[in-house]
């Protein structure tokens, strides 16, 4: 049997299919600031990997995936040729000055609207209003638990209190136009963590040691099962999705401990209360989270950051985050920090695998040109301004 054919030929299939997936402005769901810094070539190619150790001996992060994408996709946005060398465009970078550097490549991106997660090394980065004068679009605040609760330990809130002052903080920041919460708890104790709602009498029991070892010279870092617990159904009780962090991730990362399935009795427990919960990253685990996302309402997912550092393989990625899970339940992001050429890559390399992915559907005959459209928009932007409610800000 013949491969269907488009009536306009497979370039002019790709070429209706590119248009629909270019033209869709953006969502970024899950992403960071960019550094306000200029940087050398030694600090850049820090920013470009998720590793905090120092490269292998005659090795870069240049000879990466992410390294060739930037080379490729970010140089010509600089005013080089595609694929310039480390060196040139290293130099180029300090040449424009990171304030130009952040605004071509921000603009350039097509992403209409940012959620930030404002918790991590914020003091290095643009706020979010700069973050927004950089653009040219409009940034959301996302909250990070952990964050929160360790500036209320750090404040010295008595452990009676804490429960009811981080409760009393995240409303207010909500209030205040936060559209979402996020939760690091792979990181501090993995996500087997105990899945039914601690008791205020355990929270304070919890606090009252953290406290006691702060005062013994301990860190503010929450990492207690119970109050990580604690943190995750204050999420759910806040009424706004709550981002919770999978799969891939830096040096600090168990990453056996950060497989989303170990989140299935959460799930579980928090689907009565209608609350989004987002997988974010999920590779290599992005079957798995396909899979619990097919299974649970509330359950959505993005492949996030592995994007970015897969490269030119990001349309395998992609591709495979298409098998299983409904289209209404997935996001794009690009879970970019830092440098703004990983908020430009996440989605220039999105848009080419997804439009990868959909020709190849619409190619065989599987699909229609308008699902393809209707699905690019859905993941692309329309899922985020649903569940975090931004219809009424565009």
């Amino acid at each position: 049997m013949s491969t269907p054919q488009h009536e306009s030929g497979p370039s002019g299939l790709l070429a209706e299919v590119s248009e629909a997936v270019e033209g869709v402005d953006l969502v970024d769901h899950h992403v960071h600031s960019v550094l306000a810094d200029d940087l050398n070539r030694e600090a850049f190619e820090e920013v470009i990997t998720e590793s905090d150790r120092a490269p292998a001996p005659g090795s870069s992060s240049f000879d990466s995936q992410v390294g060739f994408a930037i080379r490729r996709w970010c140089a010509p946005v600089l005013d080089l040729p595609p694929h310039a060398d480390p060196t040139t465009y290293v130099a180029r970078r300090i040449e424009l000055g990171a304030a130009e550097v952040n605004r071509r490549l921000l603009r350039a991106s097509g992403i209409e609207h940012s959620l930030v997660d404002t918790g991590f090394k914020g003091e290095a980065l643009l706020d979010l209003p700069a973050l927004a004068h950089a653009s040219g679009r409009p940034c959301s605040e996302v909250i990070r638990l952990e964050g929160l609760a360790e500036d209320v330990v750090s404040a010295g809130e008595p452990a009676g209190r804490f429960a009811d002052v981080v409760r009393e903080r995240l409303a207010a920041r909500i209030d205040a136009g936060a559209v979402g919460t996020k939760s690091i708890a792979a990181y501090r104790c993995g996500l087997a963590f105990p899945t039914d709602r601690p008791s205020d009498a355990a929270v304070t029991g919890s606090a009252g040691r953290w406290l006691k070892a702060l005062d013994a010279g301990g860190r503010a870092r929450a990492d207690d099962p119970t109050l990580i617990a604690f943190l995750l159904w204050a999420g759910i009780d806040a009424g706004v999705p709550l981002q919770i962090h999978t799969g891939f991730g830096d040096t600090d990362l168990h990453l056996a401990r950060a497989n989303p399935l170990l989140l299935t009795n959460f799930l579980r427990a928090t689907e009565p209360s209608g609350t989004p919960v987002v997988l974010l990253h999920c590779y290599p685990f992005h079957r798995e989270a396909g899979y619990l996302c097919q299974m649970f309402p509330h359950a959505y997912f993005d492949v996030g950051e592995a994007v970015n550092y897969t490269g030119a393989q990001s349309r395998r990625v992609v591709a495979e985050s298409l098998e299983l899970a409904p289209f209404a339940k997935q996001l794009f992001s690009s879970d970019a920090w830092g440098a703004a050429e990983l908020h430009h890559l996440g989605a220039v390399l999105w848009r080419r695998a997804m439009t990868a992915a959909l020709t190849g559907f619409v190619a065989a005959g599987d699909w229609s040109l308008e699902d393809a459209r209707r699905v690019a928009t859905l993941i692309g932007a329309g899922n985020a301004r649903r569940i975090y409610r931004l219809g009424s800000q565009h």
